[in-house]
């Protein structure tokens, strides 16, 4: 087992158990996310072929890409998540094998930058996963066999058939995504590098190797041009930036130094050390802590055989790591996107893995000559790259139960849904997912059925749409027109259904008609705006079969599961319904965060003759939080042409209502 473990063939291995440990341990929990949705419901309703007049206006070389691998892997979570860990294996054994072939006689070097691209802390986005391997993770393994094929050219007794095999991976690589427009310096890096001579005869001998990869960036730089020219960018809500000062250029050239050649490195001890005792920190540490006992055994066996023959390489590691990391950040710069870590942002940060991996090792190479400590430190940086990744997971972990509550309850309430209905809300308690993200499954769940044909439904953040030409103003009447890739969704504001969902609280209709624009007046205007149209009348109270998320288990049956049917029960006026589930739910110890959550069970209590059970309710509600006083209040008016002035009158003054 020695014997192996000191050999090159435990490498893979090693490959994939570090693979395993950073994005496999929570990988049957996670899920579908961001830009996943509408591309797992094209595959499924519209087929693989789909995806190439879909990208056709953005980003058209995606499309063969999103083609070939949604024919081969149905649109289902677990199913791509497996295939997201495939494909990260195979992008740090790709990594390993570019740099051998790089520098053939520094073994110990290629093996290092390759093992910290595996684990690079700074790209949180691997769980996401149908987007981003087919956007990112795919192209990006085509760059690094290209650079690889580039020097196997260089070393080859007839170089023609790995030349052409690097060009026609460059286009692989460089075409899908603007992403990568950057990376192309570093083969001239490489190179620059490697030959021998004067400074001018080495940039000559760059030259005549590097000229047929010039002419395909030019080319690739023609496109981004007419590409930005006609706006694909300006679907994202993105524009480019047109005016570069020194300041802007300092600090954004500071900024990714000290994110890609620093902070992500460490980023997890500040994640975790903030919230110490929180059970996801402990797991996290724990994890970081068990995996450096267990990488710094192997390392001190395996780096001992990966003997570096040239003597040091710390400077040219430092340079082509900072130029690789301004490389990297050069195609969002340029478009005024910014670096934000721990967020869909962080995107950007796999076109600077290359040159963030090669400037730490340039960094522990220059300041550290003792190989034990470098061993040590270096297993210590990959334990908390596989933290890090640990603590990704697990946040996209709890984005998935999240959906899960947030689509129960959505079925739970509104059991069917008529055709052509807007969804509105100002905003989802969840942070992986847009409107249009959750417009997917809302297709999926009430159109199971679907064939093409205008999209049926659509949920829009007001927040984000209102005053633009999708959602105008809150006005009847006005048409909505979306084009949601290949289909059209076409409705009118006068076929609305407003939803809320606060952060703690659980999923409810608004209507005016019982009172929420008053109930609800202190809520964001872009929310309450658009009560007045919200229409409970587009829900099917009683559909058959009701709608029903995929992919989830049913929602655990708490405080969210009773007062959402309650609230679907006193919308079909079976008012006994509503108080059975009340009291049931009062039984089990349940009880809401959000204090107008018990509106509902008082209105069924009063309308059922239950005066004395709703004035409880009431007094609960407001010796929890008097803000509810407003919601309680109206409730009560809106009581009294079925229950009686006096009724309610006796209520106006229990619980001190102005009239």
């Amino acid at each position: 087992m020695r014997r192996f473990l000191s050999s090159q063939k435990s490498i893979p291995f090693f490959f994939a158990a570090l693979t395993l440990l950073s994005y496999g341990l929570l990988l049957p929990s996670t899920g579908f996310y961001w830009d996943d949705w509408p591309f797992a419901w094209i595959a499924k309703f519209l087929g693989p072929a789909e995806f190439l007049p879909a990208f056709a206006p953005f980003r058209p070389f995606l499309g063969p890409i999103f083609y070939l691998t949604t024919s081969l892997i149905p649109p289902v979570p677990l199913y791509w998540q497996i295939f997201a860990l495939a494909i990260r294996f195979l992008l740090g054994l790709s990594a390993w094998w570019m740099f051998r072939q790089i520098w053939p006689t520094r073994p110990r070097i290629a093996l290092m930058a390759s093992l910290l691209i595996l684990v690079f802390p700074g790209y949180s986005q691997h769980w996401v996963a149908l987007t981003h391997i087919n956007q990112e993770l795919i192209p990006f393994i085509f760059y690094l066999l290209s650079f690889g094929f580039t020097f196997k050219a260089l070393r080859a007794e007839k170089p023609l058939p790995p030349l052409i095999i690097a060009l026609l991976l460059q286009l692989c690589g460089i075409f899908p995504t603007e992403y990568f427009f950057g990376l192309e310096g570093l083969r001239f890096l490489f190179i620059f590098f490697l030959v021998q001579g004067s400074q001018a005869e080495r940039f000559i001998r760059t030259f005549k190797t590097w000229w047929p990869y010039l002419l395909v960036w030019i080319l690739n730089a023609a496109w981004l041009v007419y590409y930005y020219k006609f706006g694909p960018y300006t679907s994202y809500e993105v524009t480019a930036a047109h005016s570069l000062t020194f300041s802007t250029i300092l600090a954004g050239t500071l900024d990714a130094l000290w994110k890609a050649g620093f902070y992500v490195w460490i980023q997890v001890l500040t994640l975790t050390f903030t919230s110490l005792s929180a059970p996801a920190s402990l797991l996290t540490l724990g994890l970081a802590g068990l995996s450096f006992a267990v990488l710094l055994p192997y390392l001190k066996t395996i780096l001992q055989t990966q003997v570096d023959e040239d003597g040091p390489f710390s400077t040219p590691l430092l340079i082509i790591g900072f130029l690789g990391i301004l490389l990297g950040r050069l195609p969002s710069f340029a478009a005024g996107l910014p670096l934000t870590l721990q967020s869909s942002y962080d995107r950007f940060m796999i076109s600077m893995m290359i040159g963030g991996s090669l400037f730490l090792i340039g960094l522990i190479e220059f300041f550290l000559k003792s190989m034990r400590i470098k061993t040590f430190l270096f297993a210590a940086i990959l334990a908390l790259g596989i933290g890090q990744q640990f603590f990704n997971a697990n946040i996209f972990r709890r984005d998935w139960e999240k959906q899960r509550d947030i689509y129960w309850q959505m079925t739970w309430r509104i059991p069917g849904l008529k055709p052509d209905t807007v969804l509105l809300t100002d905003q989802m308690p969840i942070d992986y997912e847009t409107d249009l993200s959750f417009t997917a499954p809302i297709n999926w769940m009430y159109a199971p059925e679907y064939t093409r044909a205008d999209l049926p439904y659509i949920l829009l953040y007001t927040e984000k749409r209102i005053g633009g030409p999708t959602l105008p103003a809150f006005e009847p009447g006005l048409r909505i027109t979306y084009p949601y890739r290949t289909v059209t969704f076409s409705s009118s504001t006068s076929e609305a259904l407003v939803i809320y969902m606060s952060r703690n609280g659980c999923l409810r209709v608004l209507d005016p008609a019982h009172g929420d624009m008053e109930i609800y007046a202190k809520l964001p205007s872009v929310l309450t705006g658009a009560i007045p149209l919200s229409d409970p009348g587009r829900i099917i109270t009683n559909a058959s079969p009701p709608a029903t998320p995929m992919f989830f288990s049913e929602a655990e049956h708490d405080w969210c599961y009773y007062f959402t049917r309650a609230g679907l029960a006193l919308q079909a006026n079976d008012y006994q319904k509503a108080v059975s589930l009340g009291n049931e739910a009062i039984s089990l110890g349940y009880k809401p965060d959000d204090q107008n959550e018990w509106l509902v069970f008082i209105e069924a209590n009063a309308l059922t003759g239950d005066i004395e059970k709703a004035k409880d309710l009431s007094a609960r509600a407001l010796a929890e939080d008097v803000r509810v006083r407003r919601g309680v209040c109206t409730v009560w008016e809106s009581l009294e042409s079925s229950i009686g002035v006096e009724k309610t009158e006796e209520a106006f003054s229990a619980f001190k209502c102005n009239r």
